[in-house]
């Protein structure tokens, strides 16, 4: 299949789910296992909609507290950014400022913008809002939950790498998620990986029909897995 810059591997990644999709990266050994996956707090706001995999676009925001002057010009560099980057894109938002329990990093305004850029997602290190409004356009969120205010939101930087609760993000990453979790794509053999998918599905399914079978006894069991 080639690199990344020679073939657009979208298409196949929304075909596989994310833990399935996780798994075979760890079977490419390109990464340590502890690294590439976003902590429990990050949430799926809209398991409905199945999977999210596009481009990320990064920024680092204040909500909260008001350490950095308020610049209109850089939330138009963010739509800027989004609309560049290739499709579709995933915008990644985390929180720089004090408290962040209660930032809100997007409602619908915000998403309406984002969706016409080219964007089917946001991910945020804290809360959105307007969820009905948001999950009515198809948007997916990724987040901590809801709040209800802005408060002074504004951007402080965009296209820098963001760190999403320690889940490292740079921009131009692909992210993949569903209700099970977020990842990141690293850069690899994408036939390799398609290899990979196949032998983790294979592998899952026989031991799987297996366990399900009159074969499966605890020593069986035991000897099946020491293989």
């Amino acid at each position: 299949m080639g690199t990344r810059s020679q073939v657009n591997p979208i298409p196949y990644l929304e075909t596989v789910d994310t833990p399935t999709l996780s798994n075979a990266i760890e079977e490419l050994n390109i990464r340590p296992r502890s690294e590439g996956f976003a902590p429990v707090d990050i949430r799926c706001l809209f398991p409905q909609f199945g999977g999210m995999c596009g481009y990320a676009v990064t920024a680092q925001v204040e909500t909260v507290t008001r350490m950095s002057p308020t610049d209109k010009n850089i939330f138009c560099d963010l739509f800027e950014a989004v609309d560049a980057s290739p499709k579709p894109a995933v915008v990644v938002m985390q929180e720089i400022g004090g408290a962040p329990e209660f930032a809100a990093h997007c409602g619908e305004v915000m998403a309406t913008v984002f969706t016409r850029m080219g964007a089917i997602g946001v991910v945020s290190d804290c809360g959105v809002r307007d969820i009905p409004e948001v999950r009515a356009m198809g948007m997916h969120y990724f987040a901590r939950g809801a709040v209800a205010s802005h408060a002074y939101f504004h951007i402080v930087r965009v296209g820098v790498p963001v760190q999403i609760q320690g889940f490292v993000v740079k921009p131009g990453d692909i992210l993949h998620g569903d209700e099970n979790g977020l990842i990141s794509v690293p850069e690899c053999d994408w036939a390799a990986l398609e290899r990979a998918v196949d032998d983790v599905r294979d592998r899952e399914r026989r031991l799987m029909d297996f366990v399900r079978s009159e074969a499966c006894t605890i020593g069986a069991l035991r000897k099946r897995f020491l293989e």
